[in-house]
This record gives structure tokens, sequence and C-alpha cells, in this order.
């Protein structure tokens, strides 16, 4: 799976820091970082809370092809 972030959309919130840290970084700029964007299976169920919680809906999980 890949995280994708419509950035358009991103307030950075960091409501998706606050539930998945190895993901998401807000940093001093006050953008959104993803450190992984191809982050290992056992973080999906808080990477779907991430995107359910997320107040802009910018954030999607794309499957991987194959």
């Amino acid at each position: 799976m890949k995280v994708a972030v419509d950035f358009d959309l991103c307030e950075s919130n960091a409501v998706c820091m606050g539930i998945v840290p190895e993901v998401f970084e807000v940093r001093e700029d006050d953008f959104l970082y993803i450190l992984d964007e191809n982050p290992p299976e056992e973080l999906r169920p808080r990477l779907e809370q991430a995107v359910a919680a997320c107040p802009r809906a910018a954030i999607s999980l794309v499957e991987d092809e194959g």
C-alpha cells in the first residue's frame, strides 16, 4: 500500500501525526511530511484511522498493483 496526501486540501492539522507518527510529521515550517510512503502492513489499522480522522479528507491509501 502507498500513502497519498492531497496537499491542496491538507491544512497540517497534525491529527494524522498523532495517530501514526511513524508515517506523518508536521515540522516547524507547519507543513506535513510523509516519512514513509510505503509503510508496513501492520500499520494499516492506524493508517485507516488517520484517513478517517483527517479533518480535510486529504489522506488516502492506494493499493499496490500486482
